[in-house]
């Protein structure tokens, strides 16, 4: 199978299953689920990829193992990710940028994070880049670790094993196998499509509350009006 490559080329699925094969999947898997070096690793799209694979033989395993190999990945790079933010604590909100770490990206989590809450672990699968800092943004707030095994195990069998499925039950439509690269790059922008939303959505907020804040700081509640000078005024 020839994809085309969404970036280098290893960052391409195909490319990154034929060299490394399941092996280098669950490595991907785990990266990108907790671990800070993991967040522009291709999940979706690998898994994607991984699921077709097997259902056309090409990559020869079964697929229940495939997935519950996948979804335990997935489990336990969250897990990592937890147990790393629990011991970094609140430096990693002080960490400097750098080529392989931005604030913003951690910060994002964070805001997830707070808006969603334990739940956020299941929904942040489906985002990239945001599924990666959610986990240890979740061991940082010392969230109660019982719910989060629970929502960890949820999100990672829900994603883990609905994109890999998803993979392997549109493996069999011939139009999938003619478009191939049209049909990752879709997966590609619906994964950036809950991104997107929030950007414009955190945009339109900013927006609307800056007229309001400008307002506020042009003469305070109460203070009387400044004099309107005359056009005979004594300058």
């Amino acid at each position: 199978m020839n994809t085309l490559a969404l970036g280098p080329q290893w960052l391409d699925p195909d490319y990154l299953i034929a060299t490394f094969g399941l092996i280098g999947v669950l490595v991907i898997v785990f990266a990108e689920s907790g671990l800070l070096i993991g967040f522009f690793l291709p999940g979706d799209s690998l898994l994607f990829t991984t699921g077709l694979l097997v259902t056309t033989n090409k990559l020869d395993k079964p697929l229940w193992l495939v997935c519950a190999l996948v979804v335990l990945a997935a489990v336990l790079g969250d897990q990592a990710g937890y147990l790393f933010g629990r011991k970094v604590g609140p430096s990693l909100f002080k960490r400097p940028d750098s080529r392989l770490f931005k604030q913003e990206n951690v910060e994002k989590a964070h805001d997830f994070f707070e808006k969603y809450g334990p739940k956020s672990l299941i929904l942040a699968r489906f985002v990239p880049i945001v599924r990666t800092f959610t986990p240890i943004v979740a061991g940082v707030s010392r969230m109660n670790y019982r719910s989060f095994i629970t929502f960890n195990i949820i999100g990672g069998t829900l994603w883990g094993a609905g994109v890999t499925l998803l993979g392997a039950l549109l493996g069999n439509i011939e139009f999938v196998h003619k478009n191939i690269e049209m049909m990752l790059i879709a997966i590609v922008l619906i994964s950036v499509v809950p991104i997107a939303i929030e950007f414009l959505r955190a945009r339109g907020k900013a927006k609307t509350e800056q007229p309001a804040a400008e307002s506020g700081r042009a003469r305070p509640h109460g203070a009387p009006a400044e004099p309107r000078r005359g056009r005979h005024a004594k300058r």
